[in-house]
Formats: structure tokens, sequence, C-alpha cells
């Protein structure tokens, strides 16, 4: 693990002094850099020690096909929207701040602005929304960065009210936690550096080595595949991107909004092949928290709402646009249980 480290630090050092080039021979940029340096910030974020731990040395699984739940909508996860204030709600208040799982190592979604050290992002400007509409305009929160492995642990504790991290809404989740309605929609798609001989989801990944991030849902989507191809899971698609730019994996296995961000932060690496499937993204919340979900539904009609001028949309375009390219058809539409 020190070993781990150390070459971690070696990279950030040798990316400070040459900003431009990647210390692996690759393009890399300032977004980079600033999500490999996440520090505590009083009363702005807090970074995850086991994270950074987890992070320092990928782990190489051939773990068993979970259970699958029983047949359920992603689409119509949540209960119908209210803002009818109930225990999640009062807690909240009283606390003062509201406490959010999010990712601080995704450019484009979650990220530490270079100049002001204040997280941004997609996910983050939804994130603030929600504690506005909870606390009134001068709302604080208290952004804590983790792991996909480690979101519903934590949500199941209490440790975090809402988790806003690209987390895709899926019957096995849905056993263990609740979900917003969908507030974003994409596919998992694989991202390899220019020249690869990778050009698909197909036998051509039979024997190659694909990085994702341990507790995806892009874990089972390649142990289902049938492809031959082994996992390599790392605590997140950062790491992977480490990992690629090091020759020590052939690809990475993720959804399309997020490789989007890497290949904008390294221009030799490409996405290839279609889109494998639909990844719903929803605000993640405690079952028992049934207030609070009908609440963040509440607050999601209000940001969909103003077509090109809703907050949604004014989103996307200022961290989505440029990469991904225009939204025509704006944000999900809404569905509810029952």
């Amino acid at each position: 693990m020190a070993a781990g480290i150390g070459m971690r630090r070696r990279l950030r050092e040798r990316c400070l002094a040459h900003p431009r080039r990647s210390s692996v021979g690759r393009a890399a940029v300032w977004p980079v850099l600033m999500a490999l340096l996440v520090v505590t910030a009083p009363a702005a974020a807090v970074t995850d020690r086991a994270a950074r731990h987890e992070s320092a040395r990928p782990s190489r699984t051939e773990a068993a096909v979970p259970a699958r739940a029983p047949s359920c909508d992603p689409r119509k996860a949540g209960p119908r929207p209210s803002r009818v204030d109930g225990p999640a709600v009062e807690r909240i208040r009283r606390r003062g701040h509201l406490v959010a799982g999010v990712d601080l190592n995704s450019y484009l979604w979650g990220s530490r602005d270079p100049q002001t050290r204040e997280p941004s992002g997609f996910d983050i400007d939804l994130v603030r929304a929600i504690a506005r509409d909870i606390l009134g305009p001068r709302a604080t929160v208290r952004f804590v960065s983790m792991p996909p492995s480690q979101r519903i642990a934590r949500l199941q504790s209490r440790q975090v009210d809402v988790i806003v991290r690209t987390m895709s809404i899926t019957c096995e989740r849905l056993t263990e936690v609740a979900f917003s309605s969908v507030y974003f929609e994409t596919g998992h798609q694989l991202l390899v550096p220019d020249g690869s001989p990778v050009k698909g989801f197909d036998a051509g990944l039979r024997g190659r080595k694909i990085c994702l991030s341990k507790g995806s849902s892009a874990a089972d989507l390649l142990r289902r595949s049938g492809t031959g191809a082994t996992a390599v899971e790392t605590a997140s698609h950062l790491d992977c991107l480490v990992e690629l730019q090091q020759s020590k994996v052939d690809a990475i296995l993720t959804h399309a909004t997020l490789a989007a961000g890497l290949a904008a932060q390294d221009p030799t690496l490409r996405l290839v092949g279609p889109r494998l499937d639909t990844a719903l993204y929803g605000v993640a919340l405690n079952k028992g928290d049934t207030d609070l979900v009908r609440r963040v539904n509440a607050i999601l009609e209000d940001y969909r709402k103003g077509g090109a001028r809703s907050p949604w949309q004014t989103s996307y375009d200022k961290w989505l646009a440029p990469t991904l390219g225009a939204a025509p058809s704006g944000p999900p539409p809404a569905a509810y249980a029952g």
C-alpha cells in the first residue's frame, strides 16, 4: 500500500512540474490533479480516509453473480412528491446543515474548483438545490466524498442524508435504499486508448483486463456478459484512469457520462462501441426517510421546470453540454410508484 501511495504522490509531483503533460505520457488537465488532491475543508467537504486507502491498490476479483431482486420498474421507484415535513426533514433542520454523499473525483459531475476549492459540478448543483429548499437560501452542506462500494452502507447507517453520486437506480439497490425520481439517463460504454485493438463489448475482450469501480453496476454487467474479460476493481473510475494510463488494464467500463469526463481530461482516450444499457440516475436515500424522499421528488419537479431556463438545463449547459452535446429533450420526465 505504501508503494501505491508513493507512486500516486510522484504522479502528482510530476503533474505540478508539467501541468500540460501526463506523467505517464498522456495529456492530463488540472481537474484531474485537483481530484487527486482532495482534502478536508471546514464546513464544505469531508473526504474519507478509508476511501483513500482503498484506492491505493486495485483488487482483482471474480465475485459471484448477485441474486436479482423481485421485478420492479426503476423509472417508477419513488413515491409522489410532497412538501409535508416529517421526521427526516426535521432532523436536517435541527442539525442546521445537509449531509450529502458525493463523488469529488468526477470531472464535470463532482470535483473541486481549482480556484475556490469548493465542490462543483452537475451533481453538486443538485445537492445545493436540495439544501436550499429545506434550509433556506443560505443553506450549508457537508459534502462527504466516498467510493461506490460505501454508498449503501453509509446511507443505511444515516451517516449521510442523501447520496447524489451518479448512482443508478436498480431493482437490487431498491431492496436496500430508496430513490428519488430519475434526474439523468445514460448507459455503460467502454473507454480505451487510441490504437487499442478493443472495438466493442464482444468476444474481443476475452483475456483482457477491464477496469471498473468496486460496487458499481458495471461489475454486474461485466460478470453477466460472457465476454471472458477479467474485472479489475478499484475505488473509483479516476483510479481506473491511472490504471489505463499505466497500461495495467485494457479498457475502462463505466457510464458514458463519466467516460466522457475522463476523455475530456485525457484526449488520447476514446469511447468505443454503442451504449450497452440504460442507466437511470436518482438521488438515493434511507428507506425509512419517506418524507425526505417525497420532499426530494418535489424539489426535482421544480428543478426540471422552465424548459431552457430550468435549473436542470442551466446546470447541464454549464457542465455537460460542451462534452456530451445539447440535450434537446431536456431532463427525463418524472414517474412515480402508484
